[in-house]
């Protein structure tokens, strides 16, 4: 079982940036590959990175490549999301997920735990 808290969340003006965590309980937290997805109003929940279980190998959705990194700290049971360039268009919940598999899958279904989400509003 792992349980998932994000934070780091907030309102800022485009341009701006921000660092999203996701503290995880348990002391397995090396096993689980780990995602962040997002969902804006009206919108399906997108994938926005994931990351190995070691961290060697990272994905991202292209909207976000080269304004958003992904990294973990295994150490501290904890994976981040560095947002830089924020734009109105990345307004969103965003959540943490976990999954058993080797690598961060892009489809949601395929993670086992997830956190209650933390809100990120740009304005324009």
């Amino acid at each position: 079982q792992v349980q998932l808290v994000e934070s780091g969340g907030g309102l800022l003006q485009t341009g701006g940036s921000l660092r999203l965590s996701c503290a995880a309980s348990g002391r397995t937290f090396s096993s689980y590959s780990m995602g962040w997805f997002r969902q804006a109003p009206g919108k399906e929940r997108e994938f926005v990175a994931g990351i190995t279980r070691s961290g060697a190998v990272k994905d991202y959705v292209d909207s976000v490549k080269d304004r958003f990194t992904i990294s973990r700290d295994n150490s501290k049971n904890t994976v981040y999301l560095q947002m830089n360039s924020l734009k109105p268009e990345d307004t969103a919940v965003y959540y943490c997920a976990a999954t058993s598999g080797i690598y961060p899958p892009r489809f949601s279904r395929n993670y086992d735990y997830w956190g209650q989400g933390t809100q990120v509003t740009v304005s324009s």
